[in-house]
């Protein structure tokens, strides 16, 4: 039976050390044998784990109460689910990953936006994972057996965990959900665990720095913090937004929408778990050991080990090593696999190699050569403003396209191939475009998180970071607009039309260049256009 037939029966799940046939091109249904628990437990699991508990200190680090701190990554945890999770769709849709999807609203040129960002992003929470991870294995060695803890110690635990990592990614999409699967189990435990180990010295109470007798200067602070911490929190979730499709499209399209929409939303409702422990841990830390909370060199990891009672040493260990492979994997699995089609010498196997090295070279230079917590706030940021308004573009298209796509035009850059319903211009839809990249400039414009990173227009709004509504509200108004004064062909919706936006009747490009087929011709499929 071959592999690539659509319409096989369902097969057999492969063994986890095969690995993975598949690239970017759509997943046949016999191979569609994911579910949306199994979404849950990828998504849930790469999240669960030790680099969000750095990620959930940093409304300690901003100088919050936990109290302003608790009620800031709620606020960021739910937003941004609520962001993340209509991006779930398009996997068991179109049974390939969202960068390879959004050639529908971008163009066949215009995907590699979506490319851009799952590198950004997974060179940032690979790294954040790695540092993590490893240093709480070294500080954890460390107490436990006396190990040095000199840079060599360092070095020799971010490639060994590094190197667990790309193994994994490069058996691929199998072996990720069994290693997610341990993960999510265990993971919960570790922190439930850690609940017990810290609830003597924990205190709801701690105060932070925005107190009644805090000067006026510091209390002018209190919202720039406050939503500069929401926002690192928000991160998180949305980093997911490129590589939901990498693992949803392994659920079949028959599976009804709302469950897997549900499941992405849960997925990261359940990572309050890790962020309020990283936050109540930084307010212990902040209490006892204040020198590992200094905003000038802050150490989450060595203040963790620090105030941790002996019999927890070996569990922060566990945790590291269990929650940094789930998140080091799911970062690198996804950006692995879509720039094997950016660059079509290179299989999911080399291209996941490829960005596995950048990514570990950021690693070391990030450690030993720059600013730590500046460079994952900065990174966390750029990851914000730049994948958002690529996210609208992307829902408001599913809604106006009434969530039909053409599967095989979808493949026309990866097959290196031009023409088709979502050619466009020239392989760009400027329309989509537009509204991305001028959104994403407006928000890196109107960034504002203290002490970080403070764009050009960051202090026009008194110090409080609007960046985020401003560019959701830009990209989303800008983008109807756009489809609305200039109609896309009618071929590029589906039989019952455009929604939301006008259309014009089109010929459709064929479609020419490696496997096309010889007889095709240019058609005339806008039946039904200036809707």
């Amino acid at each position: 039976m071959s592999p690539q037939s659509p319409d096989s029966p369902t097969a057999p799940p492969p063994s986890l050390t095969e690995v993975e046939p598949y690239g970017v091109e759509r997943i046949p249904d016999a191979d569609r044998t994911a579910t949306p628990l199994d979404l849950f437990r990828v998504a849930f699991g790469g999240a669960n784990t030790f680099s969000t508990c750095v990620l959930g200190a940093f409304p300690i680090l901003f100088g919050l109460s936990f109290r302003q701190g608790l009620a800031a990554t709620v606020l960021g945890v739910v937003a941004g689910a609520l962001i993340l999770c209509p991006m779930a769709v398009f996997g068991p849709v179109n049974g390939t990953n969202n960068a390879v999807s959004s050639s529908a609203h971008l163009g066949v040129h215009g995907r590699v936006v979506g490319s851009f960002l799952s590198l950004l992003t997974a060179v940032a929470f690979f790294s954040i994972s790695v540092w993590s991870s490893g240093d709480a294995l070294v500080g954890g060695a460390h107490r436990l057996f006396g190990l040095e803890r000199g840079t060599l110690s360092y070095v020799v635990a971010y490639a060994l965990f590094a190197g667990l990592v790309l193994a994994v990614c490069v058996y691929g999409f199998r072996f990720m959900l069994f290693v997610n699967k341990i993960a999510v189990t265990s993971a919960t435990v570790l922190f439930l665990l850690g609940a017990i180990a810290f609830a003597g010295d924990f205190d709801p109470s701690y105060a932070g720095v925005f107190t009644a007798s805090a000067d006026a200067a510091t209390k002018s602070l209190f919202w720039p913090s406050f939503i500069g911490a929401a926002l690192i929190v928000l991160s998180n979730p949305v980093s997911f937004g490129a590589f939901l499709g990498d693992w949803s499209r392994y659920i079949p399209a028959a599976t009804p929408r709302r469950k897997v929409v549900g499941a992405a939303f849960l997925s990261q409702i359940a990572t309050l778990l890790p962020f309020v422990f990283g936050l109540a841990t930084a307010s212990i830390i902040a209490t006892k050991a204040p020198k590992y909370v200094d905003p000038a060199a802050p150490d989450f990891v060595g203040g963790l080990l620090a105030i941790s009672p002996s019999w927890f040493f070996l569990p922060v260990c566990l945790l590291a090593l269990i929650g940094g492979m789930s998140t080091g994997t799911t970062s690198l699995y996804g950006t692995g696999l879509d720039f094997s089609s950016v660059f079509p010498k290179l299989s999911r196997v080399q291209a996941t190699l490829l960005v596995g090295v950048v990514s570990i070279a950021f690693i070391f230079i990030g450690r030993f050569g720059l600013d730590l917590v500046q460079s994952i706030s900065t990174f966390a940021t750029m990851i914000i403003t730049c994948t958002t308004p690529w996210m609208v573009v992307m829902m408001l298209g599913f809604h106006t396209r009434r969530g039909w796509y053409d599967p095989d035009a979808l493949q026309v850059f990866n097959r290196r191939q031009r023409g088709g319903r979502y050619w466009f211009a020239h392989g760009w839809n400027w329309r989509g475009m537009t509204a991305w990249w001028v959104s994403a400039v407006i928000g890196v414009l109107f960034t504002n998180i203290p002490g970080q990173f403070v764009g050009p227009l960051g202090d026009l709004a008194n110090g409080v970071d609007i960046s985020l509504p401003l560019s959701l509200t830009v990209a989303a108004v800008l983008f109807l607009t756009l489809l609305r004064l200039f109609p896309e062909p009618r071929a590029a919706y589906g039989p019952e039309g455009a929604r939301l936006a006008r259309t014009v009747e089109a010929p459709v490009p064929p479609i020419t260049g490696p496997g096309a087929p010889a007889d095709d011709v240019p058609t005339a499929l806008a039946a039904e256009g200036g809707r």
